[in-house]
C-alpha cells in the first residue's frame, strides 16, 4: 500500500508553517515534506516531528533568491561555490531532521550554454553526492514541466536518468513527479515501467490544475497500483494546492490513512 507524505508548503496553509505538523498528523499522515526549512531552526522543526511522530522524507537545498525568480543553481555555471555552501547548509538540516533525501533544484538555464550547464550539473551532483553519502542521504533531481517553470534545466524523466548515469554515483535518484511527467510526457504506466529502480521519491497532484489527485486526467488509483506492482517502497509526496481547506479535500486519502511508516 502506498505511503503518503503531506507537503507542508502547499497543504494546511491556513495556519503558520510550524503549526502544520500537528494538522498533518491529525489528518492521518505519518510523514511530511516541504520546499524549504531554512526560515526556522532545525532543532525547532525536529521537535515538531518528534512531538507528532512524523517522518521527514524530503526537502530542497537552498534555491538562491526565490523571490527574484531563481529556482536552484545545480546547473548554473559560476554558482559552484554557492552550491557547495548550500550542500553544507542542507546537510545540517537533514541530519537534525533525520531526512534521508535532498532535492537539488537545477535552475533556470534557458539562455545559457547547454553543454556548460550539463557539465556544471554533473560536477555539482558528484560533489554533493560524495558529501552526502557518508550520512546515508540520497540526492534527487526532479524534472519540472516547462509550462509552470519555463527555461528550467531539465523537464523529462528519461533525460534525468541519462544525466544521473553520467554523474555515476550510487546515492543519486530521480524525483518522479506524476504531475510534471504527465504534462511533459504522458503514457505514465509505460514511463514508470521504463524507469523502474531509477526513482526513489514520487509526488502527485491532479492535472491540469494541481489540486487533489481525485480530479483531472490522472487515474491515480491505477498509478498507485502500478507502483505497488513494481515493488516501490518509497513515499508519495502530496505536492498539490488544495481546492479549499486541506482536510475537506482528503476524501481520496481515507483508504490510505494509518499506513505504516
Amino acid at each position: 500500500m502506498p505511503r503518503f507524505a503531506a507537503n507542508l508548503s502547499m497543504m494546511f496553509t491556513d495556519v503558520p508553517f510550524m503549526e502544520r505538523f500537528e494538522r498533518a498528523a491529525a489528518a492521518g499522515f505519518s510523514a511530511v515534506e516541504y520546499l524549504f526549512p531554512y526560515a526556522y531552526e532545525a532543532e525547532d522543526i525536529a521537535r515538531e516531528l518528534d512531538r507528532h511522530q512524523l517522518t521527514q522524507v524530503l526537502f530542497n537545498m537552498p534555491p538562491g533568491d526565490w523571490d527574484a525568480g531563481e529556482r536552484g543553481m545545480a546547473a548554473i555555471p559560476g554558482r559552484e561555490q554557492e552550491f557547495r555552501a548550500n550542500v553544507d547548509k542542507a546537510l545540517h538540516y537533514a541530519r537534525a531532521l533525520g531526512c534521508q533525501q535532498l532535492h537539488a533544484m537545477s535552475g533556470i538555464t534557458g539562455e545559457l550554454h547547454a553543454a556548460q550547464c550539463q557539465r556544471t550539473f554533473i560536477d555539482n551532483f558528484r560533489y554533493a553526492a560524495d558529501k552526502l553519502a557518508p550520512h546515508g542521504i540520497t540526492l534527487l533531481v526532479e524534472p519540472i514541466n516547462q509550462r509552470d517553470m519555463p527555461g528550467y534545466f531539465i523537464s523529462h524523466q528519461r533525460e534525468a536518468v541519462r544525466l544521473l548515469e553520467m554523474v555515476d554515483r550510487t546515492n543519486v535518484a530521480v524525483q518522479f513527479d506524476l504531475y510534471h511527467a504527465q504534462i511533459m510526457e504522458g503514457d505514465l504506466t509505460r514511463l514508470m515501467e521504463q524507469m523502474r529502480g531509477e526513482f526513489s521519491h514520487v509526488q502527485v497532484a491532479s492535472v491540469p490544475d494541481r489540486h487533489e489527485p481525485d480530479e483531472g486526467e490522472l487515474n491515480v488509483e491505477w498509478l498507485f497500483q502500478q507502483l505497488d506492482r513494481q515493488g516501490y517502497r518509497g513515499w508519495i509526496g502530496c505536492e498539490y494546492h488544495p481546492r479549499g481547506r486541506t482536510e475537506d479535500g482528503l476524501g481520496w486519502f481515507s483508504a490510505y490513512r494509518g499506513q505504516p511508516s
